[in-house]
């Protein structure tokens, strides 16, 4: 029944609320900032000062347009209890968009002999198309968001966003947390009791404040006897109103659309994601009375992203699956309000550098720990219980990723290749002359040859990391397929099975998963181009691609034919949820 009452925008529940969602978006930011300039070397000033404006004025126009919704929604129903959508920055986009789409452009450019500015604008604008793409294609999702759900099971959509949160966003910041142990351990104990158990702090002080306080405290006060730095390893001067971002409305980024197609096998699965977690947000929410329309949430959603893009921010937003959460503290439409404003401030003023130089990272990396844990248990809870298996066989791509990280940092840096020649042009280079200088002495011969032979990997170990490699590559629309696959072949429906193993297929034959690339770009199953065009893959990496495609035809082909063996058993048939139909 309507209600005339006035619309309570506010109430002390949106305090808790407030810190909560600021804090979950400043670690985003620091934890971007982080992968970009300590995974990979970028220019810490050009990052916070070029890459940061814009993604948080993408939270700012998503949080101050969901908070729209809210009063919209207010006055429709006319009442006085209702909660915004929570929007900001996608945790696993993070990951993603950092390690695999932005920090290996900068390499690449770096690579071709780019001075680190130059790489570093090279990768930004890569970084912004990625978005542009991202937000295009939720726009087109955005009046379909239905049809997606119904076509690829839950498992699938699911099974890529664990396989980031449980093995990447849940492992990651546990490196920075534990170079600080005695600080990082005690943020991270109370941010999981509090926000996991849901225990209770003197003064009702949220999780997030007393863990960032309590942390901070510990570290000002153990880090000159630990002989730890006091501020960020990383001193910044990017000044009042940074000016760098203002340089994407020059639209220079616009001549790199083409190049950051290649990106996209792992775009799109991210923006995918977001797409899927909005429908379920939507859902959530309405599951407690606040009934957003879907194709507003997802507008919003796509909105916001293109506006981060168009004004340089290379990480997506998304709705946050924590509503019920958030209203259940008594949050109503100031918190999104005041995370808009916050957002906003800290990106555009410049706010952000000092946050970041001030308050350790074991502080804030903590949440998102949090952040992994929900949302891997929130996949479960989504998930039908007999499609476990696959959320797990999901994870399994994302192992390789992990697997193979930190020794392609080892490898790359030493100039050891896993196909074509045994090292690069660099190492090859200086192995030469080192030989050609020690050739007349017999003993420093010797010696070479040991130093040659420990730079040499064995054959095993090569082919072994050359399919860790091709398993790594990819791995989120792998993850995505292969957990989709599995829920199918779980629910008897061999048919769908098969498609799913023939959409791996030809998935394989393009790049779009397991490319045997060290750059993960795309490239064609045929040499049509010829072999100089850098869609042509060498012979050896070629019968790679051909034999895995192989595989996974045959295994569409065994699906197929098992649908038409099922056909004869009456008591074989497959398996509907309540919401699903037979096709």
């Amino acid at each position: 029944m309507r209600s005339n009452e006035r619309y309570r925008w506010y109430s002390s529940g949106d305090i808790n609320a407030y810190f909560g969602l600021l804090l979950d978006n400043l670690a985003g930011l620091v934890l971007t900032v982080s992968l970009l300039v300590g995974a990979f070397g970028m220019p810490s000033d050009f990052v916070v000062g070029s890459m940061i404006p814009g993604t948080a004025i993408g939270v700012l126009v998503g949080d101050l347009l969901y908070t729209i919704l809210a009063f919209r929604l207010a006055s429709k129903t006319g009442r006085n209890n209702i909660t915004a959508m929570p929007l900001g920055l996608d945790t696993p986009s993070i990951f993603g968009i950092t390690i695999f789409v932005v920090g290996p452009a900068f390499l690449t450019a770096k690579a071709g002999g780019s001075s680190p500015d130059e790489a570093a604008r090279f990768a930004w604008h890569i970084g912004i198309c990625a978005m542009i793409y991202s937000g295009l294609f939720k726009v087109g999702c955005s009046f379909i968001g239905s049809s997606i759900r119904q076509a690829i099971p839950k498992a699938g959509l699911f099974g890529s966003l664990t396989s980031i949160a449980l093995v990447i966003i849940s492992f990651v910041p546990l490196i920075d947390i534990m170079q600080e142990p005695f600080v990082g351990l005690v943020a991270l104990a109370i941010v999981l009791t509090c926000l996991i158990g849901q225990v209770r702090l003197p003064f009702r002080i949220p999780g997030t404040v007393a863990a960032l306080l309590v942390a901070g405290i510990l570290h000002y006060i153990s880090a000159p006897i630990l002989g730890k730095p006091l501020f960020g390893e990383n001193s910044l001067d990017v000044g009042f109103l940074p000016t760098g971002w203002l340089d994407v409305f020059s639209f220079a980024w616009w001549q790199q659309m083409g190049v950051a197609a290649n990106y996209l096998p792992i775009v799109i699965p991210f923006a995918l994601a977001t797409v899927v977690g909005g429908l379920d947000c939507a859902e959530s929410a309405s599951a407690v009375g606040d009934d957003y329309p879907t194709s507003h949430i997802l507008g919003v959603e796509a909105i916001a992203t293109l506006v981060a893009g168009i004004c340089g921010g290379v990480i997506q937003t998304t709705p946050y699956i924590g509503h019920p959460a958030y209203k259940a503290m008594g949050g109503k439409a100031a918190y999104t309000l005041a995370t808009a404003l916050t957002m906003g401030f800290v990106g555009i003023v410049g706010g952000f550098a000092y946050f970041y130089m001030f308050v350790p990272k074991s502080a804030v990396f903590p949440i998102l720990i949090f952040v992994g844990l929900e949302i891997s248990a929130q996949s479960f809870v989504a998930t039908p219980k007999r499609h476990f298996p696959a959320l797990v066989f999901a994870c399994v791509p994302a192992l390789a990723f992990l697997a193979f990280f930190f020794v392609d940092q080892i490898l790359g840096g030493m100039g050891i290749q896993l196909s074509g020649a045994l090292w690069n042009e660099g190492l090859q280079s200086s192995m030469d002359q080192v030989k050609t200088a020690v050739a007349n002495d017999p003993n420093a011969a010797t010696a070479f040859d040991k130093v040659s032979g420990a730079l040499t990997l064995r054959p095993d170990m090569r082919e072994n990391l050359m399919i860790v490699l091709m398993l790594k590559n990819g791995f989120v629309l792998t993850s995505l397929i292969w957990a989709s696959l599995l829920a199918m072949a779980i629910d008897r429906r061999m048919q769908a099975a098969a498609v799913f193993a023939a959409i791996a297929a030809v998935c394989t034959l393009f790049g779009f998963i397991h490319s045997p690339r060290i750059d993960n770009s795309l490239y064609l199953p045929f040499s049509i181009l010829g072999e100089s065009s850098r869609w042509t893959l060498p012979a050896e990496l070629l019968s790679r691609v051909w034999t895995m495609a192989a595989g996974y035809s045959a295994v569409a082909l065994l699906f197929w034919s098992w649908s038409l063996f099922l056909r004869t058993q009456p008591d074989q048939g497959p398996i509907y949820d309540a919401n699903e139909s037979a096709m």
